[in-house]
């Protein structure tokens, strides 16, 4: 039945989907961790209740995405063994290392304070717990940092050589690895990324709850925190989504020439592309909107720049121009559309109406997935866009993978698409069942789980998980 297809083609498939569901859950976790924190830092300042209720409210919500994007992100490691296992002997003595780095600073920071974080509030002291959601934050951040610093080697490889059979080894400086050319830019960019679609889902939800209430106290408070999270953040993801762009130019400029739809060069200032239709075949954007000498303007500072096109790339060395150009896209717009919200809620605030202002409630929450959408293209942007290679300039895609038959991959890749909508299907759905619950006066402390072991029934239990993020 799948004897037709490319073995290839269905792993890199099965990783992208693997890959885009699992990303969905630390996006939200790490900006979710860092809210808890200011949320029970400000209670702890203020003496207010509503930031306490506000910090129960969502730390239920915190302990779901956060189990299911551990869940998620151990189907990760496995994939390398299985699916890419000569990426994995090539690669490994640089990948290796760091991702081990990773579970041994953000796994044992996470696993040793989780549990304190979700049931010790009436256990532990006041500060004692605080700084325990503080670490969770912290950990949630250094595991980007790792997870980071691996994808940004495998982008813009540095402080390596090449062994005669091929694999890649670290050389004496392991910072010239880790702080690869593209490694701040990016984990910067991700960073921000995820505050934003914290915030966009707290808003959402803060508006879901105005519409029926608008003098809900809890909900004014989130809404209020989100909207300001959102106007002050969005500009400075802009801009760092410019900074990151030009930093591509510089080390990939092959995959920014597909972001752009620039088929031909350009010796006198290249148009920037709105929109229009990419045509490999004639190699060519079909029906293009495009702005006059914009793009040279944006990536060179200089209207008349010269730009190169993919006419300079030999054909087997081009990235996927479609995909590219249209997650591209879908990312961009996306981060103008958050703009507009926060300017829009900033408006409202100064003629005291952030509060009843129902079209912008409205927009809110059609805008609280806008964030999960936004990371998924700019993550196939990125990935898309490094191809035919897993290890820029260095290792081939079709160099890479195992020795598997396209039937094994298509039922591994089957049977990853119906347990995950399934399993993590259900998991969704329990979250947004939490949410559309109206945040509680004297909102309770999640229950603690009692842990079963031969018959044995001990005290509460502190659950602890692996990072995964």
């Amino acid at each position: 039945m799948f004897d037709h297809l490319d073995a290839v083609v269905l792993a890199r498939a099965q990783f992208a989907f693997t890959v885009s569901f699992h990303f969905i859950f630390p996006a939200f976790s790490i900006g979710l961790a860092s809210y808890l924190a200011v949320l029970e830092g400000l209670w702890l300042k203020t003496g207010r209740e509503v930031y306490l209720e506000l910090f129960r409210y969502w730390v239920k919500i915190f302990a779901v995405a956060f189990a299911m994007g551990v869940v998620s992100g151990i189907v990760m490691s496995y994939q390398f063994g299985t699916n890419w296992s000569v990426f994995s002997t090539k690669a490994g003595p640089v990948v290796g290392p760091l991702m081990a780095y990773e579970v041994l600073t953000a796994f044992f920071l996470e696993a040793g304070f989780l549990g304190v974080m979700l049931f010790g509030m009436t256990k532990v002291g006041r500060k004692l717990h605080f700084a325990a959601t503080c670490m969770v934050a912290l950990g949630t951040f250094i595991s980007a940092f790792w997870i980071l610093s691996v994808n940004s080697w495998m982008q813009t490889p540095a402080g390596f050589s090449v062994a005669p059979d091929g694999r890649l080894l670290p050389e004496a400086s392991w910072l010239t690895i880790i702080f690869n050319p593209s490694f701040p830019y990016r984990l910067f960019h991700t960073v921000i990324a995820a505050y934003l679609t914290t915030s966009l889902v707290v808003g959402a939800v803060g508006a879901w709850h105005l519409l029926r209430d608008a003098s809900q106290p809890h909900a004014r408070k989130m809404f209020s925190m989100a909207m300001w999270m959102a106007a002050l953040v969005a500009p400075i993801q802009i801009f760092a989504g410019d900074a990151h762009g030009l930093n591509t130019l510089e080390h990939q400029p092959a995959k920014v020439m597909a972001m752009e739809g620039h088929y031909d060069s350009h010796p006198d200032g290249a148009p920037l592309i709105l929109f229009g239709i990419p045509n490999p075949q004639a190699k060519r954007i079909d029906h293009a909107i495009e702005v006059p000498k914009l793009s040279s303007l944006i990536l060179k500072h200089d209207a008349n720049a010269p730009l190169a096109g993919l006419d300079t790339i030999p054909d087997d060395r081009e990235p996927p121009v479609t995909i590219v150009f249209w997650s591209f896209r879908i990312m961009v717009g996306l981060g103008f559309a958050m703009l507009g919200l926060g300017l829009w809620s900033l408006i409202a605030r100064a003629r005291h109406r952030l509060y009843a202002w129902p079209w912008l409630h409205r927009a809110a929450i059609a805008m609280g997935p806008a964030g999960f959408v936004a990371v998924i293209a700019g993550w196939v942007t990125t990935e898309v866009g490094r191809q035919p290679y897993t290890v820029y300039g260095q290792l081939l895609t079709s160099q890479s993978h195992s020795p598997l038959a396209a039937p094994a991959v298509a039922a591994s890749l089957l049977a990853f698409v119906l347990v995950y909508f399934s399993v993590f299907g259900a998991g969704a759905w329990y979250i947004l069942r939490l949410m559309a619950r109206v945040p509680q006066p004297h909102e309770p402390e999640p229950p603690a789980i009692p842990v079963r072991t031969a018959g044995i029934v001990p005290g509460p239990a502190i659950l602890a998980g692996e990072p995964g993020q």
